[in-house]
């Protein structure tokens, strides 16, 4: 039967090992990845005192004046580094929906301790390995997201090697395509809503996302992450204490010539009677394989019957086109990468 709503998946079986684990696991996951798109994973391992660490320090950074935030926005268009204000991103844009921006304040940083070597530095690396901003007044800011960045690198690798086994191929396949990867950390801030929204404004607009893959920290209050499953109904994300809550983007869809689902999804607009104390917290690291890496139907995704629907793109140039239409919304112009 296919899935429509989001599973829950014990990784303990794979980590620990065994054969009969990792393909308990692997199984368990592709038919998540194939069905919804969608999955909740427990026992992976993250410490659950560095995640406190990094909310700690995010809502410090969110609860600071405004003109010490906006001290940290974002330098430069084609730079996704530093914070942006409410409204600055409209996420259906990626789709080519038109809405009001999205009720949602954030803070990003991209890969840390990058080498100095013109892979890295050199002009075909472009944006995705500037420098990050740091909100150096707040203690264990820099230290904390940094590890949270390492700690999501060595999950999203774990996760790849999942994939790997759930599509039959090599259990290392992905790794020599995300060993220099471009991914990306977000804190968002999702405020109470003391004012009703603007028609068709949400906290984020439905949008599919970019890459390979994205792993979530949510909050249980009120207004959160739905997904639109096939048959064609928002259903609400569950959420686990300690838990992740992974899906995979549109990058692993290409990859699969659609034999996963890289599924709309959003993030909803309290109640009315709720909506004054209705602030949540999302870490978000958005999994990008390197930049160089080309993505092309994979062998055992393809066949007489399901030929081949898209053409080889880098995920560089994957990634740059997405976020240019994400951010172009009332400007006309502006680019982000």
């Amino acid at each position: 039967m296919t899935l429509k709503t989001i599973p829950i998946i014990d990784l303990s079986p794979y980590r620990n090992g065994s054969s009969e684990g990792k393909e308990a696991v692997a199984k368990a996951v592709a038919q998540a990845c194939r069905d919804i798109g969608f999955l909740v994973i427990t026992g992976h391992g993250v410490s659950p005192a560095l995640v406190d660490r990094v909310d700690a320090s995010a809502r410090a950074f969110f609860d600071l004046p405004a003109a010490a935030k906006m001290a940290l926005k974002r330098p430069k268009d084609d730079q996704v580094r530093g914070y942006s204000a409410v409204g600055d991103e409209g996420l259906s844009y990626s789709l080519g929906e038109k809405s009001p921006g999205d009720l949602k304040e954030s803070f990003s940083i991209g890969p840390v301790a990058v080498p100095d070597d013109p892979y890295f530095n050199g002009p075909a690396a472009g944006p995705h390995f500037a420098p990050n901003l740091w909100a150096e007044q707040i203690p264990d800011f820099k230290a904390s997201w940094t590890e949270y960045f390492e700690a999501m690198s060595d999950l999203s690798k774990t996760l790849m090697r999942i994939f790997a086994l759930g599509l039959e191929l090599p259990e290392t396949y992905f790794d020599d395509k995300i060993d220099r990867h471009i991914s990306m950390f977000r804190a968002l801030k999702y405020p109470n809503q003391h004012e009703a929204p603007l028609p068709g404004q949400l906290r984020a607009g439905a949008h599919s996302d970019y890459g390979s893959l994205t792993i979530v920290r949510t909050e249980d209050r009120p207004g959160g992450l739905q997904v639109y499953n096939k048959d064609e109904e928002w259903v609400d994300v569950p959420s686990v204490g300690g838990g992740f809550v992974v899906n995979i983007g549109d990058l692993m869809m290409q990859w699969t010539n659609d034999l996963w689902s890289s599924t709309l999804h959003r993030v909803a607009n309290p109640p009315r009677e709720k909506a004054g104390d209705s602030a949540r917290l999302s870490l978000v690291f958005f999994h990008q394989p390197n930049y160089d890496a080309m993505v092309e139907c994979l062998e055992s995704c393809k066949g007489p019957d399901n030929p081949v629907k898209y053409e080889p793109v880098s995920s560089g140039d994957h990634l740059t086109s997405k976020f240019v239409k994400q951010t172009t919304f009332g400007e006309g112009t502006r680019k982000s990468a």
